[in-house]
This record gives structure tokens, sequence and C-alpha cells, in this order.
């Protein structure tokens, strides 16, 4: 069947809108699938579970004449973590791929996730306007920019700012040297005590040493003692919730040969996050 047209009685009665041909039904069937696939497997997808024909041109403009907004939460939002993904974006024919990057936020034990290409300030927004705990634990990696992000989230509130521990750890061991002082910093680490795991290297004149007492400093006032957080259950120590989201919002943008064009990464962010968020309803 082909995409035929329809009167404007059938478009009353049928709630669609003026500038569609589509129901709203097949309209969110169409966004439902396009969000997990290429336009051109939906169009294929939906022409097999529907017997309907909905190109892959009319796809793709479904999905950039939607309005896609992040959820506002009625729980209080306690926890949250921050990461980073890039995105291939399309170039000049002949010219090298370029990948850019973007910022995602996850809600912890919300479920909800939040994304901004270029423009941090949507997300910092997007978490502002929620329901904030008095204490808003904030986790991340040991990267510049997450924290850039951090300290603009939750400005009347107290934040618990948190070095990811795994991340921690990963730094300590590319430290190198003898097993047993990577073991002895482990465990001071793993209190939050930073001048005695620094004291075990303060002989080492190797660079990935030096370095790693640097990052200690830099992250000083975000290590806290993992051991107690944990055991008393106060917040979490990783931010694997939010790399886990990064990958699945990256399952829709770096299908195989996936490339975009750079005024439109927004919008697709927009769309994969919607699905993600269980948005994307009649």
């Amino acid at each position: 069947m082909g995409e035929l047209p329809i009167t404007s009685k059938q478009a009353i009665e049928l709630e669609v809108e003026p500038s569609s041909q589509l129901s709203p039904y097949l309209e969110t069937c169409c966004l439902r699938v396009s969000a997990n696939v290429s336009y051109e497997s939906a169009a294929s997808d939906i022409e097999y579970f529907t017997g309907i024909k909905v190109s892959r041109s009319s796809q793709q403009r479904l999905v950039h004449r939607q309005n896609f907004e992040l959820p506002t939460q009625q729980q209080t939002v306690e926890e949250l973590s921050v990461d980073g993904g890039n995105i291939r974006v399309r170039t000049p024919q002949g010219e090298i791929c370029s990948w850019l990057g973007y910022k995602a936020i996850s809600l912890h034990h919300l479920g909800m996730v939040g994304t901004s290409f270029q423009d941090n300030q949507v997300v910092v927004n997007w978490v502002n306007e929620q329901p904030l705990a008095s204490t808003l634990t904030c986790i991340g990696d040991g990267h510049d920019g997450i924290w850039n992000i951090v300290e603009q989230l939750a400005p009347n509130t107290q934040r618990r700012e948190v070095l990811d521990w795994f991340h921690l750890i990963e730094n300590l061991h590319k430290a190198g040297g003898s097993l047993k002082r990577l073991k002895q910093a482990r465990a001071f680490l793993w209190k939050g005590q930073v001048e005695e795991t620094k004291a075990l290297f303060a002989h080492c004149k190797g660079k990935h040493a030096q370095n790693f007492c640097r990052y200690l400093d830099k992250h000083r006032d975000r290590i806290i003692n993992y051991q107690y957080h944990q055991a008393e259950q106060i917040c979490s120590i990783g931010s694997g919730s939010v790399e886990s989201a990064v990958k699945r919002v990256d399952r829709r943008t770096k299908i195989s040969g996936a490339q975009w064009k750079q005024e439109n990464v927004p919008q697709v962010l927009a769309h994969r996050c919607a699905y993600l968020n269980g948005l994307l309803s009649v």
C-alpha cells in the first residue's frame, strides 16, 4: 500500500494533524521503531508490521518535526552521574570523518537520561528544574568537562561530589610500580585516605606516579570514604548508570555507517532519549 491522502473529514475523525497522513498511533509506531534502527530499516519494518508504506524520508521528517522534551520528575532526585559520548558528524566528501562530543546525565533510581550536544546548558537546566534532594550526590570520572557541568548543578542545595571509584583505581594502576604498593594504595583510597596514599609514592620519580599524585590533589575533595559510604548505603560510588545510558544512546547513533548532519544531532539525541525514558506513546 502507498501513502494515500485522506480527506479533511477523515483527518478530524482519526485525529490526524493537518500536515500528516498518519494516524497518531502509526506516528508513534514509526517513532518507536526509528528510535532503534535506521530510517531505512524503520520504513521496511513498519511496512512489514502494518502493510502501510512510510518512506525513509517520511520517517526522518516525522522525527524532526517533533518536540521531544526531557521529563520533569515528581520524585526527588538524590543521585546523578555525568559522562560524555561521541557522535560522528557528516563532513564534505573527501574530508576525514569528524567525531564531536555530547554530554549525558543519568538520574539514578528514576531511570531517566538527558543529553546535550555542544550546549551543556540544556542538561544543566534540566537537572536544576527537577525536585532536588537537600544533598545531591553527583558522580563522575576525572575529566574537567564533567565537573564543569557538575559545578552548575543544584545551586540552592548542597552537592556531594564523588569521584567514580572504578576510574580512581584505573588511574592508580596507571601509576605502576610494585604490586604491594598498589595494593596498599587501594586500601588507603577505599577509606578516602589521600595523604597516606600520596606518601606511598613520595619517593617515586616516574612520570606516571607523579601524574597520579597530581590527580589525587586535583580531586581530593571528591575522594570520599568509599568503604563507609557503601556500607552505610549513603550513596553510590560509581558512575555506571550514566556509562550504561551512553552505551544505550550510542546503540542508535553509532549503527553501522551512521553519519549525522551536525544541525540534526540534538534532535537525534532527543529522539533516542525520549524512547529510553519511555515517553513515546500515544
